[in-house]
């Protein structure tokens, strides 16, 4: 798909798409669940889709109700295939295959795209350590299991993703741990295991987080107590992001649907928008933005990573330079995103450099009243934020911008496009 976005100025209001991180921790949590689930606004991105195939496959039957709510009927881990298939979900991948290896089923675990480059040693390295024989093509898919998981009490690395982590506490409490603890080195992405936690407390389960270096098992595992179970998926804060980027250099908005007192880590959004100067009203469903003179900013992105696009959007109508932190995090993404991000704004006339764990966007000159944003053609590198980046970057741009492998949206949000044209973005789809 080809996007051709012209300069435009926004307006009115928008409804957040749900969050595919709650979405697809309560398709996780559904599973194990032995009783009925009702997910009140169900996602409906490829990740989301993903995740309700593989619960399905791991034994979960899925009915649509007439309120446009999903239920989930779920006996236990049950696969009905011994093939499970993650797309290009990083989440899935590293948080279905501890769930899966429940199972005494052999199971090959695999995906497509980008997720095939993603490194997998983590479960070569722990996996064995839960009794689970464990397979992969040095390190990467597909991945071979098979258990049962045991939980035992282990040490772990979180520095490269909060997700194996995620897996693992679904895993340990659907088993039954008790007294029971994991440990972990450098955990990064912190607030994305609040809302695991999050999620399984809303499931009966109880796990005590000793900040975030050991969680320990009570014993409180999935409720017992209710068979029948409600779960409303939040509004996402992580495309929110484009949206509220979108306001703040192209017109006033209001974005509904988002909760404020969430645990989402891209709810850090407002921060960066409140340090660029950015008019903000934010009440406790909505968020109005507006645009005022923008400034230069420094924003530590290390614990949301995927704010960097939309970060650098914004930091691009930035009178000065921009400073953000955690490159590191942005390697093994559906494309090396930092330097997706400094190839594709080059082509828009914005310089990024990379500095060790520093992106550095020089954004404006001091007393310019034109920003050298121009029209040219881009490329998503077949990743959905790379897409949203540069959409939002292209609504103040001199001409317009054709962004290639637009379609890469459908992974998160696939609405995005339609969602800028509700809120006046002129804009031309093309189907390849």
């Amino acid at each position: 798909m080809i996007v051709r976005v012209h300069p435009s100025s926004v307006k009115g209001n928008i409804q957040a798409n749900a969050s595919k991180s709650c979405m697809q921790r309560a398709c996780a949590a559904a599973l194990l669940h032995v009783g009925k689930t009702e997910i009140i606004n169900p996602g409906n991105s490829f990740d989301d889709q993903a995740a309700i195939d593989i619960i399905q496959k791991l034994g979960a039957k899925i009915s649509w109700l007439e309120n446009g709510s999903m239920l989930v009927e779920s006996g236990g881990i049950a696969p009905l295939s011994n093939t499970i298939h993650c797309g290009e979900s990083g989440l899935s991948i590293r948080m279905f295959t501890p769930i899966a290896a429940l199972s005494q089923q052999q199971l090959t675990i695999n995906g497509s795209g980008s997720l095939l480059k993603r490194p997998m040693h983590f479960f070569d390295e722990v996996m064995p350590q839960l009794g689970v024989d464990t397979i992969s093509h040095d390190g990467f898919l597909p991945l071979q299991i098979q258990g049962p998981l045991i939980p035992a009490n282990i040490t772990i690395d979180g520095s490269l993703s909060s997700q194996f982590l995620t897996g693992l506490l679904m895993a340990f409490a659907a088993a039954g741990a008790n007294t029971i603890s994991i440990t972990v080195l450098d955990l990064k992405s912190k607030p994305y295991i609040d809302l695991t936690l999050e999620v399984l407390e809303a499931f009966g389960v109880s796990i005590i987080n000793h900040n975030y270096q050991q969680f320990e098992f009570t014993g409180k595992g999935f409720s017992q107590e209710k068979s029948n179970l409600q779960y409303k998926v939040e509004g996402d804060w992580s495309g929110a992001a484009f949206l509220l980027v979108a306001g703040a250099i192209a017109g006033g908005l209001t974005v509904k649907g988002l909760n404020v007192f969430s645990t989402q880590a891209d709810k850090k959004i407002l921060q960066a928008l409140s340090d660029a100067g950015v008019g903000l009203s934010i009440q406790e469903h909505q968020i109005d933005v507006r645009p005022l003179p923008l400034k230069a900013f420094h924003f530590d992105a290390t614990d949301c990573p995927d704010l960097f696009p939309p970060l650098v959007a914004l930091a691009a109508y930035c009178e000065g330079t921009t400073v953000i932190e955690g490159v590191s995090r942005l390697q093994h993404k559906e494309s090396n995103r930092a330097m997706s991000l400094q190839s594709e704004f080059a082509k828009l006339g914005v310089e990024i450099q990379l500095q060790d764990d520093l992106m550095i966007v020089k954004g404006m000159q001091e007393g310019t009243q034109l920003h050298p944003l121009k029209a040219a053609t881009v490329h998503s590198h077949h990743d959905h934020r790379i897409a949203m980046a540069t959409a939002v970057a292209a609504l103040k741009a001199t001409g317009p911008v054709t962004i290639e492998a637009a379609d890469a949206i459908n992974k998160s949000y696939p609405d995005f496009f339609m969602h800028l044209q509700q809120l006046s973005v002129d804009l031309n789809i093309t189907e390849n």
